[in-house]
């Protein structure tokens, strides 16, 4: 029924792979068990819950209301604790704290849309990271937006009273891409179908300029892979992981 997703954080929620947060998971445990934690853009909440199985206390941050309502949800489902914090990942968040370890996974870093604002983020990072503290992170590469989002379309009618479509165009910056995400929501009290739609602006850059940005925040210890740590990365990387530490 429609009144199950009267959000659109609910309906891109359900849209997730619940495998590739068990992949981010992994990744993160194999490379720092420092706890607490900042898990910055957390969205829904997924990550921090499994991270929270696994033993982190977990401090989750994010802009939308929405995803930070559904962080609580699943939070009290699986009942572990996430502390849930209202903040734009590149202004203050609010907090004086100092955490050994901050993640930002799915795509997070990639919706800010030009280096500045890249940079502001990572000066927050740093800020909030202890001596020695470790940044792990993950953005989508340049190729990824200019070959496989290359007009890419996707949809999905599985369920018939929650269609989705997904078309992205390329955007107006380089290395950039714009996603068309439309949910169709059947509604059995008009008979017809409810029209959910969002587009997503996301933008990439060279490799090197992330790790140019890193080393100008201060960060070291700079390490690149793809396929969550497992492979080194190459020209037809779609996804790159990152783990950079405070001096």
């Amino acid at each position: 029924m429609a009144d199950n997703y009267s959000t659109f954080a609910d309906l891109y929620d359900s849209l997730f792979d619940l495998d590739l947060y068990e992949e981010w998971a992994s990744f993160v445990k194999e490379r720092s068990t420092a706890s607490p934690m900042i898990d910055l853009a957390g969205g829904s909440g997924r990550l921090g819950v499994l991270l929270s199985q696994s033993g982190y206390q977990v401090t989750l941050i994010d802009l939308s209301e929405q995803m930070l309502g559904l962080a609580s949800k699943h939070a009290i489902e699986n009942e572990v604790h996430l502390d849930l914090i209202q903040a734009d990942m590149t202004a203050d968040w609010g907090i004086p704290d100092q955490f050994p370890l901050i993640t930002s996974f799915a795509d997070s870093l990639n919706y800010l849309v030009n280096k500045q604002q890249f940079a502001r983020a990572l000066a927050q990072v740093f800020r909030h990271l202890s001596s020695g503290g470790r940044f792990l992170f993950d953005v989508i590469t340049p190729y990824q937006v200019n070959v496989h989002y290359d007009n890419f379309m996707y949809n999905n009618d599985d369920d018939p009273e929650k269609i989705f479509m997904w078309s992205s165009f390329p955007g107006d910056e380089k290395n950039s891409v714009d996603h068309d995400l439309k949910f169709f929501i059947y509604d059995e009290r008009l008979d017809a179908f409810k029209l959910v739609r969002e587009v997503h602006h996301e933008q990439a850059f060279p490799l090197t300029d992330y790790t140019q940005m890193l080393k100008q925040a201060g960060f070291v210890n700079i390490q690149i892979s793809a396929d969550f740590g497992r492979q080194p990365v190459g020209p037809d990387t779609t996804r790159a992981f990152f783990s950079a530490e405070k001096a």
